[in-house]
């Protein structure tokens, strides 16, 4: 992708920037391991910091999740309390980027799709504090050739993604 197209993009509110996926890392969480905590332990291991969770399935003891609300802030909207489930609860599904900030410290930014054993469907921000009940598996690949980062953004008071060409 070109500088013109990425500042092209940029006229219309877009921030963009163009990699490939390098290499996939597939891996298990096992019991009672926290969810946000491993990933975010697998990806420095694997040495990413540029790249995404493409699939994680499982079942979790309890979740801990947050949603947006309205807030008094710049944006008007950030993130509420955080949510809980209790019991067994099915991860139908999670996905997110791995980021860095400036300082190079990976930082993931998770959302999930679960489902209680009511049937019920909840989702919504992944937080730390949700255990693995069985197995989480997932899938996660690096991107090369562009910066995953994550900013904290003045205008909005919240950290925003902001991908850019190397």
């Amino acid at each position: 992708m070109d500088k013109n197209t990425i500042e092209a993009a940029r006229e219309h509110g877009i921030e963009m920037a163009e990699g490939r996926i390098s290499r996939v890392v597939p891996l298990r969480l096992r019991p009672g391991t926290d969810v946000l905590l491993g990933l975010t332990e697998a990806a420095k291991r694997a040495g990413i910091s540029n790249g995404v969770i493409l699939s994680a399935i499982g079942s979790l003891n309890g979740a801990k999740y947050c949603d947006p609300v309205e807030l008094p802030t710049k944006a008007g909207y950030g993130y509420g309390e955080v949510l809980h489930l209790t019991g067994p609860i099915e991860l139908l599904n999670a996905a997110g980027i791995i980021c860095h900030d400036d300082a190079g410290e990976v930082n993931l930014h998770i959302h999930v799709t679960l489902g209680d054993r009511h049937g019920g469907t909840h989702g919504g921000h992944l937080v730390e504090g949700t255990k693995v009940l069985i197995t989480v598996d997932v899938v996660m690949a690096e991107i090369e050739g562009m910066v995953m980062g994550r900013k904290w953004s003045e205008e909005l008071e919240v950290p925003l993604f902001s991908p850019r060409q190397e």
